[in-house]
């Protein structure tokens, strides 16, 4: 259910209110508009811890690049604040585009993880991320279970392949030394990941 709320009186002690009860940690503004995530579950956050543990090791203490759970990206080098993004997982490689100013990232990251939570509109950032310069996007969906990879293709992002439980698909990293599947487990379906040595691979 979408809520807009015109009175900026109530938009700031929305928002006040928010950051006060630390609720806004995934708070994003699109175009100026101000849009507030859904909370992030346990499981979703399990995934976002196991997914960046992985990236660190295989990209971040390989020196192939930097890797952030959770950071603010935008396309405006000033004036951030009026529209910014906040992927699950970012993976700036050693030779990135983008410009670290601390609080946040101008220009996408290189690779990037979305773990859809209900509610959440995650493909609709999916040109945001494409003119940000973000090569490659996995999103995460748990309703229905899928993986999804985006590549961009004359800055366009554009579905690479997919993963379900039913077939297992490997979906290759172009930009990140590793694949994706997914599998089925006792709880939840799991992500199946593979390193391009052939020799490491994790369940998260």
């Amino acid at each position: 259910m979408a809520m807009v709320i015109q009175d900026q009186d109530t938009q700031r002690r929305v928002i006040a209110r928010r950051r006060r009860l630390g609720q806004d940690k995934f708070d994003e503004v699109w175009n100026g508009v101000y849009v507030m995530a859904p909370m992030a579950n346990d499981e979703h956050q399990d995934f976002v811890g196991g997914l960046t543990t992985v990236l660190r090791v295989t990209v971040q203490w390989t020196k192939l690049g930097l890797v952030r759970p959770g950071v603010n990206v935008s396309d405006q080098q000033e004036d951030w604040k009026k529209n910014f993004r906040c992927p699950d997982v970012a993976v700036f490689s050693k030779d990135t585009q983008a410009i670290n100013y601390g609080v946040y990232w101008f220009g996408g990251p290189d690779f990037a993880i979305e773990v859809a939570s209900p509610g959440e509109r995650v493909k609709r950032k999916l040109a945001f991320y494409a003119k940000v310069g973000t090569r490659e996007l996995l999103i995460v969906d748990r309703y229905p279970w899928k993986l999804s990879l985006y590549r961009l293709v004359e800055n366009e992002l554009q579905l690479a392949g997919t993963s379900s439980v039913e077939l297992g698909e490997w979906l290759p990293s172009s930009v990140v030394p590793l694949s994706f599947r997914l599998l089925d487990g006792v709880e939840r379906p799991r992500i199946d990941v593979r390193h391009s040595d052939g020799q490491q691979t994790w369940v998260v």
